[in-house]
């Protein structure tokens, strides 16, 4: 798949973020990499086999305040390379980049790891007990 072709399916990902969120992302870009670098992987403590389909970069929403100086945009990376090879056809592979965005975008309002992973399983139906 050609960078252009999976640019438009984060596209469509980003684009189906209820209004009531998107309306809140403030001064947060996305951004389309072919694959985690050695330094994030090694920052996030990623084994060796182990990949990184996404990255929130930035200040949580909820750590922020009102006289908080002008700062350079958050940024939530999407990688290319893990979802391709993770996917079984296109019609996974957008279900998987639509996890990622939901996932980085999480961590943006402030849910750290362990709430994001109790908020999928709401969401997918799984208890996770």
């Amino acid at each position: 798949m050609t960078a252009a072709e999976f640019d438009r399916i984060v596209e469509r990902a980003c684009a189906e973020i209820p209004a009531r969120f998107r309306r809140k992302l403030k001064n947060v870009v996305f951004v389309v990499e072919p694959e985690p670098s050695a330094a994030q992987l090694a920052s996030l403590r990623v084994g060796r086999g182990g990949t990184l389909l996404g990255l929130y970069e930035g200040r949580p929403l909820t750590a922020r305040s009102v006289s908080d100086p002008f700062g350079m945009p958050d940024r939530i990376t999407i990688f290319q390379g893990p979802h391709e090879r993770a996917a079984r056809n296109l019609a996974h592979l957008e279900q998987l980049v639509a996890a990622t965005v939901w996932h980085e975008v999480a961590h943006y309002f402030g849910m750290d790891e362990r709430q994001v992973r109790a908020a999928e399983r709401a969401r997918s139906g799984r208890s996770g007990k």
